[in-house]
């Protein structure tokens, strides 16, 4: 008897999560990515925010989850804040090329399926993209135009991944991940700290 209940409790385990990834889906688009919490999430879905935190581990975890984002991509970009400000610029870069490597689609196309319109999918990313990543990278220079060098950053980000990932323009398209992140990192660190 007790292996009958066991696969139950898992399908309930499986329903909560489905529900879960439902409800944040709903309040992203709604309320945006910074207007989103993980207790309202809980709450449209009828749980425990404890829940929330048990399946995807942080907000940017659940968010991850609920536009079909790379389960690597939270860890890895956190994992860019780690260390010192030198030697940022190559972590971008490697973060980057290594979880749009392993993608089977483009950037943009990672919200299609969680916005309604592709302007909505924009916005949603470049928010969280503003404060997971810009933000925290502005948040690290002392320096008065610390927003606009984080900016640049962005701009190179962008031409890398429309370079090697939308139109696929050689050799960038095909140079190993190595070479283009001892390239690439070094202009974004310029862009943080020259």
């Amino acid at each position: 008897m007790a292996e009958h209940s066991r696969p139950g409790r898992w399908r309930t385990g499986a329903e909560s999560k489905q529900r879960i990834l439902e409800a944040a889906r709903v309040l992203f688009r709604e309320h945006g990515y910074g207007g989103t919490t993980v207790r309202a999430v809980a709450a449209e879905a009828g749980v425990d925010p404890a829940m929330v935190f048990y399946f995807f581990g942080t907000k940017q975890g659940l968010f991850g989850a609920a536009i079909e984002m790379s389960p690597d991509l939270p860890p890895a970009i956190e994992a860019i804040f780690t260390g010192d400000l030198e030697g940022i610029g190559e972590r971008v870069i490697r973060t980057l090329l290594e979880n749009l490597d392993k993608s089977d689609r483009t950037p943009l196309v990672l919200l299609t399926r969680s916005a309604p319109t592709h302007d909505q999918s924009e916005a949603l990313l470049r928010e969280f993209i503003d404060r997971e990543i810009t933000g925290r990278l502005a948040a690290l220079l002392d320096a008065p135009d610390a927003a606009l060098r984080a900016g640049m950053v962005n701009v190179q980000l962008l031409g890398l991944t429309v370079a090697r990932y939308v139109l696929r323009i050689e050799p960038i398209a095909s140079a190993p991940i190595d070479e283009l992140v001892t390239r690439f990192g070094s202009v974004v660190q310029h862009c943080l700290t020259g």
